[in-house]
């Protein structure tokens, strides 16, 4: 999946200025980037170029003009085409993992410390993504479906974070008894 695809599904929500697709991405639990701006308004200036949205500059009396980015029928068209392509597969990448796999020249102590604090930042993560969901905020409900697929998403990725700190703990768990 790229950004193009993600900022496109976005805009076939309802139109939206760089700034608030930015907020939307650091949102949303279910999309890997962090929507920094270089990258959203990089992808909205490509986006724009193809033809597959329009932009409208509405100006403010006291804040700069906003830009306010509205899929086209050609951005339909786009996002329909990757919709129906073949879905990827997730890929699972964890330093945190590399770093266990090369851990051997760690005293106990040390390790125990690297795996305490990688489950601190997974409980943090869980909970984070728990509250997210509890305020609601899981993206576009224009359809009863649409809201489940969305709050599945989102449900998805805190179980992720959640099993991952059980494995953390189990593993913990597993190389105390050892020493």
């Amino acid at each position: 999946m790229s950004i193009r695809h993600a900022i496109l599904g976005f805009l076939s929500w309802k139109p939206f200025t760089g700034y608030e697709l930015k907020g939307l991405f650091a949102d949303a639990l279910s999309f890997h980037w962090s929507g920094n701006s270089n990258q959203i308004y990089t992808s909205l200036l490509e986006l724009h170029k193809a033809g597959s949205v329009s932009v409208e500059v509405q100006q403010q009396e006291k804040h700069p003009a906003r830009k306010v980015y509205t899929i086209t029928d050609a951005g339909r068209a786009e996002l329909r085409e990757w919709l129906l392509s073949e879905p990827e597969l997730p890929v699972f990448r964890s330093m945190a993992q590399a770093q266990l796999a090369w851990s051997a020249g760690l005293s106990d102590g040390e390790l125990d410390g690297l795996l305490a604090s990688y489950e601190r930042q997974l409980s943090d993560q869980a909970i984070m993504c728990r509250e997210t969901i509890r305020r609601g905020s899981t993206g576009p409900d224009r359809s009863p479906r649409e809201k489940l697929i969305w709050k599945s998403i989102n449900d998805n990725r805190a179980a992720l974070y959640e099993a991952e700190l059980a494995w953390t703990r189990g593993l913990r768990a597993k190389i105390r008894k050892l020493s």
